[in-house]
């Protein structure tokens, strides 16, 4: 039977130190996304790693955290959401030391999987306490705090990565990437259990482990493909494995309609806009993580930027989309239901732009309000909707739409980098590529409008005012 449970804010002293503590957990894991990029090659070198082992360590962890996520949102049911962030946060944390310990990279490989399932047990459970642990005003904060670590975590390794190899911390040259993780972590297990609220389910809830098998095998056959398909030049059984793994998602769906103790309980996906809304917000997420690739390798193939400098270059894209992130909530009711629309349109007019008139040399004084444009617009299409949507969901099935939230962003950006990422690298030069790449998105990004402008349409139409 599906566990129950109530919404229980915390008291506004509580609130603080418990926000600090989830967002720095992910913090953690979204920058170890994308941290191992910058190091890949000294990675190599130092470990007289392949082609093939190199694709393994950096994309192992995303792979592993991508199929587990829905598993472990519903474990957190089981163990109770507390429990299960800590024992996430002391997983990944020992990962991380052995990730940073690593004598080859057959030892490294393992400890990137490693560190995916401790990630994967983790997130899921940040945003479900704040489902429940926060309402109204309060909760309107909390998630823009959370959806603005949730993006620029992604952005920040790329900077504390270039940093750590640049520096060469004690001659230990890419391992700090890893053990930087140590400290904070220890840290956190130290001050969770502290400030975390520890509340439990009032039934029992079980694993429904034939909808754990069915799930993991779809994931692993759409993500594998995505991964690694554009390096090995799209091989038959690159187009075979997404195409099971569709069929695969769709019998689990069905499976999960019949089940008694659903791993996924579709009925988080009643209520009226959250489905259009959750499309929009996994398609600005997955433009995002595209975007940030593709202008990434542009700076550093074709304008000759250090991955330290291609980095720090999106600092005006953090600056905008941080700074709508920690407003948006104090902006009136109508305003708020304008932005989930106007967001995919600004940040599609602010990449745009910055495509058109920067890609063959970079001005910074032009590029510092096109790219906080785009942040903005990224930040405004991604938090009020997911804050509107998601408080029309029972308390109850605060794991359910936590996991489809983490899950989503996860295969889009996936999917979007192996589609798009397949344009930008057919292109003759890495300006054409750039250019074909936005134009995509700009489509992406207003098909993103178009779902948002239904989802808040039949949320004000339930609610009869905006929110």
């Amino acid at each position: 039977m599906t566990a129950t449970h109530a919404s229980l804010p915390v008291s506004a002293g509580r609130r603080a130190p418990m926000l600090a503590v989830l967002l720095t957990g992910q913090i953690m894991a979204s920058m170890d996304g994308s941290i191992v990029s910058v190091a890949a090659d000294t990675i190599g070198a130092d470990l007289n790693a392949g082609g093939t082992a190199i694709q393994l360590i950096v994309s192992g962890y995303l792979l592993t955290t991508g199929v587990l996520l829905v598993t472990c949102a519903r474990i957190g049911d089981m163990l109770g959401h507390r429990r299960a962030f800590l024992l996430g946060l002391g997983w990944f944390t020992g990962a991380s030391l052995l990730c940073g310990l690593a004598p080859d990279a057959t030892v490294l490989v393992l400890a990137r999987v490693a560190q995916g399932m401790g990630a994967a047990l983790l997130t899921p459970q940040i945003f479900a306490l704040i489902h429940l642990h926060y309402d109204g005003a309060a909760r309107r904060r909390a998630i823009g705090s959370y959806s603005m670590v949730l993006a620029l975590g992604v952005a920040l390794g790329q900077v504390v990565g270039g940093l750590v190899v640049g520096a060469d911390l004690l001659g230990l040259s890419w391992r700090p990437v890893f053990l930087v993780n140590i400290p904070v972590g220890l840290v956190l297990l130290v001050v969770g259990p502290r400030v975390l609220p520890d509340r439990r389910t009032r039934e029992r809830a079980r694993l429904d482990l034939a909808g754990v098998a069915v799930l993991s095998a779809a994931m692993t056959a759409l993500i594998v493909p995505l991964i690694f398909g554009p390096e090995l030049g799209w091989p038959v059984w690159a187009w075979i494995s997404p195409a099971a793994g569709a069929g695969l998602l769709a019998g689990f769906l069905r499976h999960e309609r019949r089940a008694r103790d659903p791993l996924l309980d579709l009925a988080a996906l009643r209520p009226a806009g959250v489905r259009p809304g959750l499309a929009a917000c996994w398609i600005v997420m997955g433009c995002y993580t595209v975007f940030l690739l593709t202008l990434t390798l542009h700076l550093q193939s074709a304008l000759g930027f250090t991955p330290l400098a291609a980095g720090l270059a999106f600092v005006p894209y953090a600056l905008g989309f941080g700074t709508l992130s920690l407003t948006w909530s104090r902006y009136p009711a109508g305003l708020r239901a304008a932005l989930p629309i106007a967001g995919p349109l600004g940040f599609a007019a602010g990449a745009g732009l910055l495509v058109l008139s920067q890609r063959f040399q970079w001005h910074p004084l032009a590029t510092v309000p096109l790219l906080a444009l785009a942040g903005a617009g990224h930040a405004a299409g991604y938090s009020p909707l997911i804050a509107r949507i998601t408080s029309l969901v029972e308390p109850r099935l605060a794991s359910a739409i936590s996991a489809l939230n983490a899950m989503g962003p996860v295969l889009a950006g996936v999917t979007a980098v192996a589609g798009l990422g397949s344009v930008y690298f057919a292109a003759p030069t890495s300006g054409d590529g750039l250019l074909r790449v936005t134009l995509a998105l700009a489509v992406l990004l207003a098909m993103g409008a178009a779902c948002a402008a239904h989802a808040v349409r039949v949320t004000m139409a339930a609610r009869g005012a905006p929110s």
